[in-house]
């Protein structure tokens, strides 16, 4: 049955809105090429969106020909302001933004162990209002959140977790409140590195991979056919939990001890570098990921050898777990030990996969590093926000 003219009209605006975002600015001639529709469609649709304002002229093309430059129309980055969060537990880094991604402010606040529940919060959120005014943002469209630990599918919300401070869930609760006309949402901070990897990192040519956290805590955040993978209750890759070899024990319900935490996570990591006595450089950050940086970057060693063979060793057990299960072909080592390690890291890791699991995989270090999370709460808020303005796909 053909569409309606309202309804084709409506499909040609989300289709040219589309191209917009991920071409940047066009011009009309552009969009009909891109588009396949009829010059008059076009200017109609350029007209429409305009007085919609939703787009506008944003320069012009140099013209190949005598005559005017064409007019490059994009879309109008200050019809909505964003903000994106990285909410770790030492602290929360904040980036504002115009409606198609552009930085207009960026901030972070360390917040420390003994601070209570409620003066975190506080701190936290007027962060977000002073950065917000200071980015001459009036009011905020959207706000996107990552930070570790379960979302439960169901509400979107931070479940509760012993290991966590409390404040990270109160603060989206008080977000919410203080700036009731924002959307404000939450995903796990591993989730959000996996999509930023995909979109702007190391996984651009790939729509099926796994990144493997390796930070303070072990995590995996699924991609399977294009698509971020949660699981029944928001679980999937919660690799920490893993039962693997040369652990004491094994994990239990509420404690990962024992799992594949106790032998990639930032603490066993950092007693593993004094074993072998690998010391971080003085201000290298966190020891585990400073020890780590320190041997791949500092003079050859038997020590820093040893180390690195080790580390590999270790992460390769969970990595050829996943692999077993999920056969992504590719696996990204991000967190601030992956980080750290880069490429020596990875290819270690993929020599040992060679020889543990029958099945090709890739193992790449992370491009985006320490802003992973950032880049992925500022994607998901902008996509959402543009869904909202421009309407939903199919609707």
């Amino acid at each position: 049955m053909a569409a309606s003219p309202s309804t084709a009209r409506a499909i040609n605006d989300r289709l040219a809105l589309r191209l917009l975002q991920q071409e940047g600015p066009l011009t009309a001639g552009q969009l009909k090429e891109l588009t396949g529709l009829s010059r008059p469609t076009v200017a109609d649709l350029v007209e429409r969106l305009t007085a919609a304002g939703l787009i506008e002229v944003a320069g012009e093309a140099r013209a190949q020909r005598r005559g005017p430059n064409a007019k490059l129309y994009g879309i109008v980055a200050g019809r909505a302001h964003l903000a994106a969060l990285d909410v770790r537990t030492e602290g929360v880094a904040l980036v504002v933004s115009d409606l198609v991604g552009g930085v207009l402010a960026e901030a972070s606040l360390p917040i420390a162990d003994d601070t209570g529940t409620g003066p975190a919060v506080e701190q936290a959120v007027t962060l977000v209002e002073r950065t917000a005014k200071e980015a001459g943002a009036d009011r905020l469209h959207t706000v996107g959140i990552g930070a570790p630990g379960l979302i439960d599918p169901a509400t979107g919300e931070l479940r509760d977790s012993t290991s966590l401070p409390e404040w990270h869930r109160r603060l989206v609760a008080a977000l919410q409140e203080r700036l009731p006309e924002a959307r404000v949402s939450v995903e796990n901070e591993t989730n959000l590195a996996a999509l930023a990897e995909q979109r702007d990192g190391s996984a651009r040519d790939r729509d099926t991979f796994v990144l493997l956290w390796l930070g303070h805590g072990t995590g995996a955040a699924v991609i399977l056919d294009g698509a971020l993978r949660r699981g029944a209750s928001g679980g999937t890759g919660e690799i920490g939990f893993l039962p693997v070899p040369g652990t004491r024990g094994l994990p239990s319900a509420p404690d990962c001890a024992g799992g594949f935490h106790s032998l990639a996570g930032a603490a066993a990591v950092a007693t593993l570098a004094r074993e072998y006595g690998v010391v971080p450089a003085p201000g290298s950050g966190p020891e585990a990921a400073g020890a780590v940086r320190a041997a791949v970057s500092g003079p050859e060693s038997a020590a820093h050898t040893r180390f690195l063979d080790t580390l590999a060793e270790r992460v390769a057990v969970g990595v050829a777990s996943v692999v077993a299960l999920l056969d992504p072909g590719c696996v990204v080592l991000g967190g601030e030990i992956g980080q750290a390690g880069g490429g020596t890291l990875a290819s270690r890791v993929r020599d040992r996969l060679t020889a543990m699991s029958p099945l090709p995989v890739e193992v790449r270090p992370s491009a985006l590093g320490g802003g992973a999370v950032l880049r992925g709460a500022l994607l998901t808020a902008r996509d959402h926000a543009q869904d909202e303005l421009f309407g939903a796909p199919g609707h």
